[in-house]
C-alpha cells in the first residue's frame, strides 16, 4: 500500500509541475513586455549550446 501512495504522490507532482510550466507559458504570451520564457534546456544556457554557437557565452566574459 506504501508503494501505491508514493507511486500517486510522485505522479501527482509530476502533473503539478506540468502545470505550472503551462500556467508560465500563457502568462509570458499574455505578457510579451516582461521578455521570453527562459525554459530548462532550451535557449543558450551553459552547456547545451543549442543556439548555434560552439562555445558558451557566459565563459567569454
Amino acid at each position: 500500500m506504501i508503494y501505491l501512495k508514493t507511486i500517486l504522490i510522485v505522479l501527482g507532482l509530476f502533473a503539478a509541475w506540468l502545470a505550472v510550466r503551462e500556467i508560465a507559458r500563457r502568462y509570458a504570451m499574455r505578457h510579451p513586455e516582461f521578455g521570453e520564457l527562459h525554459e530548462e534546456g532550451k535557449g543558450c544556457g551553459c552547456g547545451n549550446h543549442k543556439c548555434g554557437e560552439d562555445e558558451c557565452k557566459r565563459e567569454k566574459h
